[in-house]
């Protein structure tokens, strides 16, 4: 009897805790990053602080470019937090992954190929964990055309390959069809590599999906702007 009332208590505790999720992610895809964040992290589990993370990386657009920084050091934190309660949590990686990303854009050359490096192994331990998430597969491919971009220096000390920019993109294409920020993202890294037409057919597919979040409608307003620039 006692432990068919544990199992049960069990069984609550996780569906509240999903609906809970739920809430958080319900308040990001409305655009109310801080109140997602906020929620997320109420939670205290690996789950949450991952929401937490992608969240306040995500909020960071939204912010003065002065504020960006201290936005990205506290998602690494975050992300961490949720490694640190889950070690097989592969969203977790993937947002401590992101950013890095992100956080390397406001360092300084050493620092960037150091996290760099970190990000990318992130990325890898992403993929091992889920190798179906869609995320990990465009950050490696937005991360070796990063690099591959900025030279011979930084393909050398980071082990960039320009051979691995489109496998990576067309494979979180070929899960995930219907996401239009996969698309504008292998259109970034195809403009880099001075591929503009190729992004601007990427452009027009991502344009024609439907945005339904906040986030969705941002990055379509942004896809319809350099679409625009590239024609």
């Amino acid at each position: 009897m006692r432990s068919i009332i544990v199992t049960a208590a069990l069984a609550l505790a996780i569906t509240a805790s999903a609906q809970s999720v739920q809430a958080a992610t319900s308040l990001f895809d409305q655009g109310k990053w801080q109140e997602a964040a906020a929620a997320a992290v109420a939670l205290n589990s690996s789950d949450g602080f991952a929401l937490a993370a992608e969240a306040t990386t995500a909020g960071s657009a939204l912010v003065p470019d002065n504020q960006k920084k201290a936005l990205f050091e506290k998602a690494q934190g975050y992300a961490k937090q949720a490694i640190a309660k889950d070690k097989n949590n592969a969203e977790a990686y993937f947002e401590m992954a992101r950013a890095q990303g992100r956080l390397a854009q406001f360092s300084g050359i050493l620092q960037s190929l150091g996290l760099a490096g970190d990000m990318k192994k992130n990325l890898d331990m992403a993929i091992k964990l889920d190798p179906k998430l869609t995320g990990a597969y465009v950050a490696l491919g937005l991360w070796n055309a990063n690099l591959v971009a900025k030279g011979f220096i930084a393909v050398r000390a980071s082990g960039a390959d320009k051979a691995q920019i489109v496998p990576n993109f067309e494979k979180a294409i070929s899960l995930e069809p219907d996401v239009a920020v996969h698309r504008i993202e292998y259109a970034n890294a195809l403009i880099l590599q001075g591929r503009k037409a190729d992004a601007a057919t990427q452009l027009q597919k991502a344009v024609s999906i439907p945005a339904n979040t906040f986030w969705e409608k941002r990055d379509l307003e942004a896809a319809k702007a350099t679409l625009a620039k590239l024609k």
